[in-house]
């Protein structure tokens, strides 16, 4: 599975680690993924989803079906 926001579809980025001499070497910023249990309230169970921290504390806030209807 690839490392993926399964609502909002951000991946991590790639760029470069910088030495003291300046000296470059690429690397990846990867973003903090939770798999987590998510309760639906249209559907009336649960659903398991990959989510950044970021986008869980939006469903938190707003609810999972605003949260997937913004980034639709």
């Amino acid at each position: 599975m690839s490392r993926k926001d399964q609502i909002t579809g951000k991946q991590g980025k790639s760029g470069n680690i910088v030495s003291h001499s300046h000296r470059k070497s690429k690397r990846r910023f990867s973003i903090n993924l939770i798999k987590k249990r998510v309760w639906d309230e249209e559907k009336g169970h649960y659903v398991i989803l990959r989510v950044s921290n970021k986008t869980l504390r939006t469903i938190k806030k707003k609810g999972l079906s605003s949260t997937v209807k913004d980034n639709s």
